[in-house]
């Protein structure tokens, strides 16, 4: 058995610890906002927050976060008014929009460590893939959600 809180509902579930995380999110508790990209850590379309901090669902062991919090992109607003999402739909960041959830939880976990970025931080602490291209609208939004969340 493993014991998790996903956007703040504890689950216990029967399920083998070296099962990705990923999976037991999707599949499991069918929160399909984490979506599956490289399946090895690399473009982040799977970020999710274990205990606040961003981390790759798909390369992350069920059994290594047994008795965490986690948090998904559903779980992040409950009314989709998070000031990252906020800066997101203002930014007119989507393209695809496949790898959108995955950039959005890496940049609040990222906003809540370095809340006053420069482009140089952004690119240095922002490292998800985006196979479209739409870095610079990314890079804008992260500064425009770091003004909101001054307030």
């Amino acid at each position: 058995m493993v014991a998790i809180t996903v956007n703040s509902t504890a689950h216990q579930l029967d399920i083998e610890p070296e099962t990705p995380l990923l999976w037991v999110l999707r599949d499991e508790l069918g929160l399909t906002g984490t979506k599956f990209g490289c399946g090895i850590a690399q473009c982040g379309a799977c970020t999710v927050h274990v205990n606040g901090a961003a981390i790759r669902s798909c390369q992350t062991q069920v059994g290594d976060v047994d008795g965490a919090t986690i948090t998904t992109i559903e779980g992040l607003s409950a009314d989709g008014k998070h000031p990252v999402q906020q800066a997101w739909l203002a930014e007119d960041v989507p393209q695809c929009g496949y790898c959108q959830s995955g950039q959005i939880m890496a940049a609040v976990a990222f906003l809540k460590d370095t809340p006053a970025p420069t482009d140089a931080d952004i690119d240095n602490g922002i490292t998800n893939i985006c196979r479209c291209g739409t870095y610079p609208r990314i890079r804008a939004a992260i500064h425009r959600a770091a003004e909101l969340m001054k307030g």
